[in-house]
């Protein structure tokens, strides 16, 4: 291996001379070309990379980053094993591939080493143009220590020899142990690591874990914050803290386990639902959601970047419960849906099931009725109410064979179902999360085929916007308002609905893909369909109305009240009450652009 790895750049300064040994046999110097990916979200990411020479972009959630020499790429996707980025080689480059095994071997044995690599992922916070992007960091290091998944305490007594022990902890899978023991006839509690093993080896044999063991514990009561945490761990130079609640250890807290859920929370509870083994694991990860979405609320993060997370989380959920109650054949020949705003991933509090199947023609079970019924319980034991419109997969009209649907996505179109334009729109949002999607595809084409056939259906389903309207001179008593609580607007009826459907009209008009209402509006600007003035506007104002909902309803859960689509008018602020004024505007203007390019008024809407 080529001996010119600079160990003079941070955090590689901190090692030690075994250490660096260490890099020099795993290290591997490596030559790509223009175009060559190193790091993607399809792939485990198994290195470390160091840029010596050219340029790559780095991309997440549509940010580009330019990368030069000296730059490191992959410190988080390897604590989490999970990459949210690409990186994608510019011109000739050459680097450094340094083995996860190697990273992790010296976070794990050198404190100065890790504290300087969390300190630059923590100035990476501060350096990103858009700090939201990553204020889940942020925010999760005022999550309290209690309230992190810890190790439970695991011990042995101080008169264990060294090779007692570590057999005990080779069996139980442990890097550190409580070590019970007597001094002067007064019971004392000290703390065992395979970084004092390796002291121990240097003295005597045989040695007993009491005289290599360190009983000055370093601890925390369980209601001190991450940040607490993290700075004890610095200061005292330790990887791990005994949480303690009075005299009671609740467990031990490493600094790996702090880092990798600083580094990616929603990850923690996305490996929760793919280890769950029951309904009833899978009951505590769900139940975590709402938890994750009030923290990340109160962290600043955006609206959009927040639906976006639970809608993975939730469609994770709901595949994993599907392979837990259908039998593998079920699983293969249908396709299980989410529609509505769970489709759209614009879901973030759980308010009700919109779910449907689709199964493969000539396949049949005996017990689907069971199996979908089971399904839907265990989904309202995780918080998710039924649809009050019955559209989920226990209703028949919603759990069909392809061909049958088709049959009735014609009646739906044909116009003899009062219920057909909306219905439609409901199915037009559809996505799949467990099973062939090719079901679906199959299904949606030919509802888009049939539907973008005749422009009088397609305006009949737009004319739907005209259904809720806000009174005459209704803007206008929002300026009125002096703190008496007499009116109230439906941030879903008045705020939320016309800009969805009507969106999700004119893109069913011109066969968009697109599921997400803001990804429809970019994709509308770029048709020219819509201004990009007007495209902008709707998204903000969507966002602005699903962020004054999800604040309403996280008070009305704290406070245990019923969760609802009314605001009080009054209980807004000045500035609250402008924002929606102004977006009342807007959306008066998209009716209007509406009205004329439907003509809806030959329709009499």
């Amino acid at each position: 291996m080529p001996d010119d790895f600079c160990f003079t750049t941070a955090p590689f300064d901190e090692l030690s001379a075994t250490e660096q040994a260490l890099v020099r046999e795993s290290a591997v110097h490596v030559h790509l070309r223009a175009g060559d990916f190193l790091l993607t979200p399809e792939a485990t990411p198994q290195h470390l990379w160091l840029l010596t020479a050219g340029h790559v972009e780095q991309e997440e959630d549509a940010r580009p980053l330019l990368l030069g020499a000296g730059a490191m790429l992959g410190w988080r996707a390897l604590l989490t094993e999970r990459c949210h980025a690409t990186a994608t080689a510019l011109d000739a480059v050459q680097a450094w591939q340094l083995p996860r095994a190697t990273v992790l071997a010296l976070l794990a044995a050198n404190a100065r080493f890790s504290a300087r690599v969390f300190a630059g992922m923590s100035r990476q916070l501060v350096d990103e143009e858009d700090v939201n992007q990553n204020r889940e960091l942020l925010s999760l290091m005022l999550v309290r220590v209690g309230d992190i998944p810890l190790h439970p305490p695991f011990y042995v007594e101080g008169a264990l020899d060294m090779v007692a022990v570590c057999k005990i902890m080779s069996e139980h899978k442990r890097t550190s142990a409580l070590v019970r023991d007597v001094e002067a006839g007064v019971p004392r509690l000290g703390f065992f690591t395979t970084t004092d093993l390796r002291d121990a080896m240097l003295r005597p044999q045989p040695l007993a874990v009491r005289e290599v063991a360190h009983y000055a514990l370093i601890t925390l009561p369980p209601e001190a914050e991450l940040f607490d945490a993290l700075l004890t761990m610095l200061r005292h130079r330790v990887h791990r803290i005994v949480v303690k609640q009075g005299d009671e250890i609740l467990g031990i807290l490493s600094q790996l386990d702090l880092m990798g859920f600083v580094s990616n929370h929603s990850h923690l509870i996305a490996l929760q639902v793919d280890q769950a083994d029951s309904a009833e694991d899978l009951k505590l990860a769900a139940r975590q959601v709402d938890d994750s979405i009030a923290l990340l609320v109160r962290g600043g993060v955006r609206i959009d970047i927040v639906s976006r997370l639970v809608s993975g989380l939730n469609a994770q959920i709901f595949a994993r419960l599907w392979s837990l109650v259908a039998p593998p054949d079920l699983v293969q020949n249908s396709c299980l849906l989410v529609m509505g705003s769970e489709g759209r991933g614009e879901q973030i509090l759980k308010t009700d099931q919109d779910n449907a199947l689709l199964l493969r023609d000539g396949y049949h079970c005996e017990v689907l009725s069971e199996i979908v019924q089971r399904f839907s319980t265990a989904l309202l034991s995780f918080g998710y109410p039924p649809c009050p419109g019955n559209i989920m997969l226990t209703n028949p009209l919603w759990c069909q064979p392809l061909s049958s649907f088709k049959e009735t996505l014609v009646r739906w179109l044909s116009g003899n179902d009062p219920e057909g334009a909306m219905n439609l729109a409901i199915f037009i949002d559809a996505h799949p999360v467990s099973g062939d999607a090719a079901l679906l595809v199959a299904a949606r084409e030919h509802a888009l085929r049939l539907a973008t056939e005749s422009d009088i259906f397609i305006a009949r389903m737009a004319s739907a916007v005209n259904q809720f309207k806000p009174p005459s001179r209704w803007r206008a008593r929002l300026t009125q308002l002096c703190g008496v609580a007499a009116q109230t607007f439906d941030l879903k009826k008045l705020g939320t609905f016309p800009i969805v459907h009507g969106v999700r009209a004119l893109a069913l008009e011109h066969r968009l893909d697109a599921l997400n209402t803001a990804e429809r509006l970019r994709a509308l600007a770029r048709q020219n369909v819509l201004s990009p003035a007007l495209a902008r506007d709707l998204a903000e104002t969507l966002h602005l109305m699903m962020t004054f909902k999800l604040r309403k309803n996280l008070r009305q859960i704290a406070t245990g009240q019923p969760v609802s689509n009314l605001v009080e008018l009054a209980s807004l602020s000045t500035l609250d009450r402008d924002l929606l004024q102004d977006s009342l505007a807007i959306i008066e203007r998209f009716r209007l652009h509406l009205q004329l390019h439907f003509r809806l008024e030959a329709l009499g809407a």
